[in-house]
């Protein structure tokens, strides 16, 4: 860990803990240790204290005895002249960050000054989450409905970017939880709730944009949410907190966008949140952390383009968004793979004996491609395109994903005809340079469009192989002199792909593997794959199963060793 990020989260975490003591000392002088208290609708007394030590805060009295394991956990700056590991008091800082956060704002409810209201804008903000909310929204977090949520902490440069960047996870499903403040790209100190309001932008649980606070503590109440998911949805017992820090990090896929400069508190919070495994993503020129086990990638990131920090940080979080269907004018589903489009049915046909054309799926590094980029090239397409008849037509699917290797690409490759055949109204045959696509004029009398191929290859590009691709972008050519010339870069690749696999004996590997692809129709039946021998169906081969089973270990292909 940054020994910057490190000597700023313990700072940030004495000030939050001395803040903390000052107001308890102050309400118990007025209450007494014994007045009780609960955040509303709550049965988990004050959540991340209770999910990481089984300690029920009911009184004041309880508070202050919470406080005191707070304290605990709070360690000294680092030296300058002596190194010494750190990464550990960092973290230990950050919890107990959140344990003073928990108390403060609980004391805040006490003294009537929660929820927060704004005092520029006069917003009442939503203050804890209710375990009513949590029950309904909460195992959609949990069973993947919802990929994630995200913690926006700060402010925007301006309006325009806080209603872009807020969009974007809108349109991913994402929940969004704003707090804190920063100054713009004018020196004002705002916030993302105020960008928003001025810009008339709706807020709320029904449009999944939740603000929770004016300060970077309220971030708190996001974080006490997703603890609670483990207690309620992962059955894990209070106090077992390797268990239910585990179940965050692995189950509820949340991250921070930290807009704007950092403060102690902020990198203190922050420290807090990457024990739960939730990663930061700033906008500024920070140090950044990469893994270290707590968190599934990066642990600190950065970001200058607000184009592109959305992305980045669905990225570092390893959040997988993935729609049931693509979004395109046609229906979609298994349904359709059967259907035949004949001669006089078809609007508009590409490849087979008709035109030149191929499809290939390539490997590429994650910052070389842009998740969901359809590119369409040629000369007048869109007019050829209305005109129907024949086209020249290339598909080069590129892929990118931390878990991606060259030898699932064969695998991805193979199911892009699966992706075309879902769609009603259009057809597909074939794979490699000897494909056939015919798209029907009812298909395109209900506005299917050439882009809509490149948007069923994303979609289902990434609802298939979620556990391996990370980004998805799709190329389509439509003058022959583009997809010969591609044509003829993809053979290429196929054939080191197939001497690759011809070298391959059965002598020289240790592993052999079982197929049930056919047990839909044979169902006692199962295959016996080698490099020597493929599956009697002739789809698989043996680079085929390995990938397949390094993608899918509880799938139709399994491991079957050899041997004396």
């Amino acid at each position: 860990m940054s020994k910057i990020i490190a000597s700023a989260a313990i700072r940030g975490a004495h000030k939050v803990y001395k803040q903390a003591e000052e107001l308890l000392e102050k309400v118990i002088a007025e209450k007494g240790e014994d007045f009780q208290f609960e955040f509303p609708d709550t049965a988990y007394y004050l959540p991340m204290i209770y999910a990481m030590t089984g300690f029920e805060v009911k009184t004041l009295g309880d508070m202050k005895q919470a406080l005191r394991m707070a304290k605990s956990l709070l360690h000294e700056e680092p030296e300058d002249k002596l190194w010494r590991p750190y990464l550990g008091e960092a973290l230990d800082s950050g919890m107990a960050t959140l344990w003073c956060e928990e108390i403060w704002l609980a004391l805040r409810y006490i003294e009537g000054l929660e929820p927060d209201k704004d005092p520029e804008t006069g917003y009442v903000y939503n203050g804890f989450i209710t375990d009513t909310i949590q029950r309904n929204l909460g195992i959609q977090l949990v069973d993947g409905r919802m990929p994630g949520f995200a913690a926006i902490i700060g402010a925007a440069p301006d309006e325009e970017t806080a209603v872009k960047i807020v969009r974007q996870l809108q349109e991913r499903n994402i929940l969004v939880f704003l707090s804190g403040q920063a100054k713009d790209k004018n020196g004002k100190v705002t916030s993302v709730t105020r960008q928003l309001l001025s810009q008339n932008f709706e807020l709320g649980w029904d449009v999944y944009v939740v603000p929770l606070g004016t300060t970077t503590e309220h971030t708190l109440y996001a974080l006490d949410w997703a603890i609670r998911a483990s207690l309620i949805f992962g059955g894990h017992k209070p106090g077992d907190f390797k268990a239910n820090l585990k179940y965050t990090k692995d189950r509820v896929f949340a991250f921070a966008l930290v807009l704007g400069e950092l403060d102690d508190i902020k990198w203190a919070t922050g420290a807090g949140a990457i024990n739960m495994g939730f990663p930061a993503v700033c906008d500024t020129d920070v140090p950044v952390i990469r893994p270290t086990g707590v968190t599934t990638y990066e642990e600190v990131e950065k970001e200058l383009d607000h184009d592109k920090i959305v992305q980045k940080a669905i990225e570092v979080r390893g959040l997988k968004v993935v729609v049931d269907k693509p979004p395109i004018p046609i229906a979609y589903g298994p349904a359709f793979e059967g259907e035949r489009i004949r001669k006089e049915d078809t609007f508009i046909e590409f490849g087979g004996t008709r035109s030149p054309a191929f499809e290939w799926c390539r490997l590429r590094e994650l910052d070389e491609i842009e998740d969901g980029k359809i590119i369409v090239i040629g000369e007048n397409w869109k007019e050829r395109y209305e005109q129907g008849g024949v086209m020249p037509l290339g598909i080069l699917v590129e892929v990118a994903g931390r878990r991606m290797q060259p030898d699932f690409l064969p695998i991805i490759e193979r199911r892009l005809h699966h992706n075309i055949n879902e769609g009603q109204g259009i057809w597909h045959m074939g794979q490699r340079d000897i494909n056939w696509i015919r798209i029907s004029h009812a298909a395109k009398q209900a506005g299917f469009s050439l882009e809509d191929i490149g948007k069923i290859h994303h979609a289902m590009t990434h609802k298939r192989f979620s556990a391996i691709v990370d980004k998805v972008q799709v190329t389509l050519f439509t003058d022959e002199k583009d997809v010969l010339e591609w044509r003829e870069k993809a053979r290429e690749e196929w054939k080191a792909r197939d001497e690759r696999l011809a070298a391959l004996t059965d002598d020289s590997v240790d592993t052999f593997y079982s197929c049930l692809l056919c047990q839909s129709f044979a169902p006692t039946h199962v295959c016996v794959i080698t490099p020597e021998r493929l599956g009697l169906c002739g789809a698989y081969n043996w680079l085929d199963c390995k990938a397949s089973y390094e993608i899918d270990p509880t799938g139709g292909n399994q491991p079957v060793p050899k041997g004396e």
